[in-house]
C-alpha cells in the first residue's frame, strides 16, 4: 500500500481529506500501529474507519464505548447458561471434573466480543474503537495488551495471538483526557471543523445534484454559525443532513423562513437554537453575496 493508493482509496469513497489524513492512514498501515483520531464531534473521525474497511474490502468491527463498559462487553464473555446446561446433562458421565472443566472452557462456550473478534479474523479487519473518551479510565488497561502485541489473554484459556493484525482506529471527542499509556501506543491525528472550501467540496462530492447557489450559501452560513459561542458546534454530519433535506425540498437558496423551520437539523441544543434565531438577521448579513466558486 502506497500513499498514492491511500489517497485514491479515500477519493473513491468520496472522502475529502487533507494530506495529513492520508499520510496518517498510510503510516498506520505501514507501521501496523493504531491511529488515535481526535477532534470535535461530526468532523468525520468515525467515517475514516468505514472508508478504510470499504477501500480494503474487509470487515469493520466496531466497539462503541460508553461509561461502565468493561472487559465482558469488549473482549470476551463465557456462556454461563450453556456451561451449566452442559454440566447438568453430563452429571452422570464418566468424565472427570478436570475433563468437564476443560470442555466448558472451550471455544463452544465462549462469546467473542469486538476486541477478541478483531484478532480471530483470517483477513485483517478494521477495528473501530469509537469514542474511547466516554469509557472509564480503567477500561483503557483492558486493551493495552491488544494495542501493543495484538493478543488477548483469557485466564481460563491462555494467550490468543492475532491470526492477522487488525487496522485499529480509535476516536475521541476529548470528553476526558486519555492516558499516556494509550497515546504512546498510537499514531495521532487531529481533525478540525472544516473550512468553507473543504465543506463545499464535501457537499459537491456527496450531493452532486444539489443546487450550486444553495450549497455555497449553506457552507457560508455554517461558517458563520461556528463562529458563535455555542454549546454544541455543528459538524460536517449536520451540514450534510441539512443540505440533503433542503435539496430534497427543492430549495435553491436560503431565506429566513426556511432556516428557522429547519434549524433543528443543524443545532441540537435549545439555547444554541435561541442564540441562532436571535442572530439570524446578523448571520444573513454576514453571509452576504457569496463569491463565485469554480465548479
Amino acid at each position: 500500500m502506497t500513499i498514492d493508493r491511500v489517497k485514491e482509496m479515500l477519493e473513491a469513497q468520496s472522502y475529502i481529506a487533507e494530506e495529513n489524513v492520508a499520510m496518517s492512514i498510510y503510516l498506520a498501515m505501514l507501521l501496523k500501529k493504531p491511529i488515535l483520531i481526535e477532534g470535535p464531534a461530526g468532523v468525520g473521525k468515525t467515517e475514516i474507519a468505514k472508508v478504510l474497511a470499504q477501500g480494503l474490502d474487509t470487515k469493520l468491527i466496531r466497539l462503541q464505548c460508553y461509561e461502565g463498559l468493561d472487559a465482558h462487553q469488549a473482549i470476551y464473555e463465557w456462556n454461563y447458561q450453556k456451561q451449566l446446561m452442559y454440566l447438568k446433562l453430563h452429571e452422570q458421565s464418566s468424565q472427570t471434573i478436570s475433563e468437564k472443566e476443560n470442555h466448558i472452557y472451550g471455544s463452544d462456550f465462549l462469546f467473542s466480543r469486538p476486541l477478541l473478534q478483531s484478532i480471530q479474523c483470517e483477513v485483517s479487519p478494521v477495528l473501530l474503537i469509537d469514542e474511547i473518551d466516554r469509557a472509564d479510565e480503567e477500561f483503557e488497561s483492558f486493551f493495552l495488551e491488544l494495542l501493543s502485541d495484538f493478543q488477548v489473554t483469557i485466564p481460563e484459556v491462555g494467550t490468543i495471538e492475532a491470526q492477522s493484525i487488525p487496522h485499529v482506529v480509535i476516536t475521541s471527542n476529548r470528553v476526558r483526557e486519555l492516558s499516556e499509556a494509550l497515546r504512546r501506543r498510537c499514531l495521532y491525528l487531529w481533525i478540525d471543523l472544516p473550512s468553507y472550501e473543504k465543506e463545499l467540496a464535501i457537499i459537491r462530492s456527496k450531493l452532486p445534484d444539489i443546487n450550486e447557489t444553495l450549497s455555497q450559501e449553506i457552507c457560508r452560513f455554517m461558517e458563520e454559525v461556528r463562529k458563535m459561542k455555542l454549546d454544541k458546534q455543528p459538524g460536517i454530519a449536520e451540514t450534510l443532513d441539512w443540505a440533503t433535506a433542503l435539496s430534497a425540498m427543492h430549495v435553491d437558496h436560503l431565506d429566513k423562513n426556511t432556516v428557522e423551520s429547519t434549524l433543528g437539523i443543524v443545532l441540537k441544543d435549545w439555547q444554541d437554537m435561541r442564540k441562532a434565531q436571535d442572530s439570524l438577521s446578523e448571520l444573513f448579513e454576514k453571509v452576504g453575496v457569496l463569491p463565485k466558486m469554480e465548479k
